[in-house]
C-alpha cells in the first residue's frame, strides 16, 4: 500500500474538488488527510490518498484535468506515517492588526524558538485589518515564556496578538 501527496493549484471554479477526489475514488485511493482552501480566487489543495497505486497512476489519472492550463497537479510517493516526535499541548494564536511587512515570520520564529510546532495557519487581509490564525503544538510549561515573547512582538508590530490553550473540540 503506497501513500501519496496530492498537490492541486490553479484558477477556482466550482467543482475541482468534486473532480479530483471522483478521479482518486475510481482509482480506489483512499483519502486519509486533505486541506483545501482559496487564495484571492486561486485554488490550492493538498491532500494525502492510500492505496495501491503509483505516483504515475495518479498523474496521468488527473492529467485531463490540467488540459485547459489552469491547474497543475503533483503527485509524490510519501510513504507511511513515519513516528513523530511526542505531540505538544495543543494552542491556538490569533494575530489581529493592520497589515504590515513580517508579521507571519515574526509570530512563528517565536514559536519555532520556543520549540513549538505550526500545525495549521491561515491569513486574511480584509481592508487594511491583517488576521493570522495559527493552531500550534507547544511544549508543557511552555506557555507564559511564549505569550511573554508573543507580547513583545506584538508591540514591536503594533499588532494584538493572543495564545490561548486550544480545547480539544475545538481542533
Amino acid at each position: 500500500m503506497s501513500e501519496l501527496a496530492v498537490t492541486v493549484l490553479g484558477h477556482d471554479r466550482p467543482g475541482i474538488v468534486a473532480d479530483v477526489t471522483g478521479v482518486l475514488a475510481t482509482l480506489g485511493a483512499n483519502l486519509t488527510d486533505s486541506t483545501m482552501t482559496r487564495l484571492r480566487g486561486h485554488f490550492a489543495m493538498t491532500l494525502i490518498c492510500a492505496g495501491e497505486l503509483s505516483a504515475a497512476e495518479v498523474e496521468d489519472a488527473l492529467r485531463p484535468l490540467t488540459a485547459d492550463g489552469r491547474l497543475t497537479v503533483g503527485v509524490r510517493d510519501v510513504g507511511a506515517d513515519e513516528e513523530s516526535p511526542a505531540a505538544g499541548v495543543p494552542h491556538l494564536v490569533h494575530v489581529h492588526g493592520a497589515d504590515r511587512l513580517g508579521i507571519v515570520a515574526a509570530v512563528t520564529r517565536v514559536l519555532a524558538e520556543a520549540g513549538g510546532n505550526v500545525t495549521d495557519l491561515s491569513t486574511r487581509l480584509v481592508g487594511p485589518l491583517y488576521v493570522l490564525v495559527a493552531e500550534v503544538e507547544l511544549a508543557k510549561d511552555s506557555t507564559e515564556e511564549v505569550a511573554a515573547r508573543l507580547a513583545e512582538v506584538s508591540e514591536s508590530l503594533g499588532v494584538e496578538v493572543t495564545l490561548r490553550r486550544a480545547e480539544a473540540d475545538l481542533l
